[in-house]
Parts: structure tokens; sequence; C-alpha cells
């Protein structure tokens, strides 16, 4: 994979991350808060932005979301098939609702 095919395939990440969040907020503002990991503030911000604004933010050459199993024991609960899918789904939102939300600064 060569630089630009990196850059575009991260622009796609971006523009379907931020579109994907806009339409999670305008459904369900407290599941989308809960499922994003982010804060009121950021919410009411993706939530502003016009599409000339989500175009621009999506073609940063940085990924704008981020894996959120930063721990070990929560990356296991997701990939381990071999427990009760419905108690480990449980299990995992209430370790995910326990992290902290990512915040505007």
């Amino acid at each position: 994979m060569n630089t630009m095919q990196l850059q575009d395939g991260i622009r796609d990440i971006n523009l379907n991350y931020l579109m994907l969040a806009q339409q999670m907020i305008k459904q369900d503002r407290a599941a989308a808060i809960f499922r994003l990991g982010i804060s009121q503030d950021m919410v009411d911000m993706l939530s502003n932005l016009s599409p000339a604004q989500v175009i621009k933010m999506a073609v940063s050459n940085m990924l704008l979301c981020r894996f959120r199993f930063d721990e070990q024991l929560m990356l296991n609960m997701v990939t381990d098939y071999n427990k009760d899918g419905l108690m480990s789904k449980a299990h995992t939102a209430i370790l995910m609702s326990a992290q902290p939300v990512a915040e505007l600064v």
C-alpha cells in the first residue's frame, strides 16, 4: 500500500466515522455519547458541523477515531467467542461505561 492509498483510506474512514457519529447523535444523543465515548461538548460540536466542515475534517492525514480497547481484559472479552455472547457484551458495556470520555481541548 503506497502513501496515497493510505491517505485515501484514512480519509474514507474519517468521513464514514463523522457521518455515522452525526447520524447516531441525531437518533439518540445519550446512546451516541456512550457508544462513541465522547463528551456532551464534543457531541454538540459534531452535530453542528456543516457538510463542508465534515469533509475538511475528513481529509486530515490522521485518524479521527481511535480504539477504545485500551485494556487487554476488554479486548479479550470482545474477541472471546467461547463465552456466552450476551453476558460478554453486557460485561464489556459496563467496563466501557467506566472509561473517561474524549473531551474537547
